[in-house]
């Protein structure tokens, strides 16, 4: 085991187990009198949980305000919540959502102190302002298993079309003062939810651990997140209880993991293109991962193999398929293998769409391999050329 130099960035304080919802208004009181909770136009507010929430947020003399987020979150949305929600001197922001819910609020937070737009802080299409906080404080309280958003300081928004993007407003200030993961909330997701969401935390788990940038101390995270992933996934995914029930818990406990990996050492190939996938065709990022993450491995370790063969991504992919397979007797080279197939098997078991489902076609791809270089790709165990993208991609049309 190497151990050379590494830091490790800001975490949230993180409460989980079954129920810790219940805590969120204690927390939230601790910060003022006056809440804005953002939420999803249903995973939360058409349950009974709604008005049991907004009962125990008014006991303990909390007034709210509330927004919410249909969709992934443009930079219009947040603007638009800044501008309605600025003068009512909000003392905590509190999301309870799926990742795109999160990643609204979070930059909603950071923005209310200030008033200005986001475009003036966006990395690649904005203003290049740095953005100095302070944010209000937020409480992020996840009801999907997938992005690991209560775990970050980036908030991922997108513009959709020709001339779209999907660019991040990151800084430290924007990390959530509590994360809050109760797999009680889980269960109200449907099953293709479960399905995108579940691929996309396994897929961030698995691209930070072979990153440019891994450490032993993340290696030991995202090792214990696809553990999870193994015990839990499909039965969260099946739904049968009580095993569905143990299922949700260890997604959960897998998507803050993902959550936390990759924002100490970044992603990889998949992520490199689900940037330009998600701002130009309406394809869901989980599916996005779900569907590439087998092709993108494939094309690592072929890569790997021809250019750098003592890469020491490559052993660990081997240690991802022993696990993955219950075959630890397998040789190195037989282990990644059975990563490539067991992957696949796993996107046409959960039935993901292949890319031409979304409008994608090979006349797409020089322009979609044109812009995956950003941040993910950066820390993609290799430098894949042009044409080993295309392939990954051409693999999924």
């Amino acid at each position: 085991m190497q151990f050379s130099p590494f830091s490790i960035s800001r975490l949230p304080r993180i409460s989980y187990g079954s129920g810790r919802i219940n805590e969120v208004p204690a927390l939230a009181a601790s910060y003022g009198r006056k809440a804005l909770l953002v939420t999803g136009k249903q995973s939360f507010c058409s349950t009974p949980r709604w008005q049991a929430f907004t009962q125990a947020l008014e006991s303990k003399g909390i007034n709210w305000l509330h927004f919410t987020v249909s969709g992934e979150p443009s930079p219009t949305l947040v603007d638009q919540a800044v501008s309605q929600f600025r003068g009512e001197a909000v003392d905590v922001v509190i999301a309870i959502g799926g990742g795109s819910v999160l990643d609204a609020a979070k930059a909603i937070a950071g923005l209310l102190p200030h008033g200005n737009s986001v475009m003036d802080h966006l990395e690649g299409v904005g203003k290049n302002v740095p953005y100095h906080g302070p944010s209000t404080p937020f409480i992020a309280v996840p009801t999907t298993a997938g992005t690991g958003s209560e775990a970050t300081k980036n908030s991922v928004l997108s513009v959709q079309g020709p001339d779209g993007f999907k660019k991040s407003f990151r800084d430290e200030c924007l990390i959530p003062e509590y994360a809050v993961i109760d797999p009680d909330l889980l269960s109200s997701c449907p099953r293709e939810l479960v399905a995108a969401d579940g691929m996309d935390a396994f897929t961030q788990l698995l691209e930070s651990y072979v990153s440019l940038k891994a450490n032993p101390f993340i290696d030991a995270l995202a090792w214990s997140g696809m553990t999870a992933v193994k015990e839990g996934f499909f039965a969260a995914w099946e739904g049968n209880e009580p095993a569905a029930a143990q299922g949700r818990g260890a997604m959960a406990y897998a998507a803050l993991l993902s959550g936390i990996t990759l924002a100490q050492v970044g992603l990889g190939s998949v992520h490199g293109l689900a940037s330009p996938l998600g701002a130009y065709f309406p394809i869901p990022h989980g599916v996005v991962c779900g569907t590439l993450v087998s092709a993108a491995t494939e094309v690592n370790i072929k890569a790997m193999q021809e250019r750098e063969p003592e890469n020491p991504a490559l052993a660990k992919y081997a240690q991802v398929g022993r696990l993955l397979t219950d075959k630890p007797d397998l040789d190195d080279a037989a282990a990644r293998s059975a990563l490539i197939a067991l992957l696949a098997e796993w996107s046409e078991r959960l039935q993901l769409p292949r890319l031409n489902g979304y409008g994608i076609s090979e006349s797409d791809f020089p322009m979609i391999v044109a812009n995956s270089r950003g941040s993910s790709m950066q820390t993609n165990p290799i430098v894949l050329t042009d044409e080993e993208i295309n392939t990954i991609l051409v693999q999924r049309i």
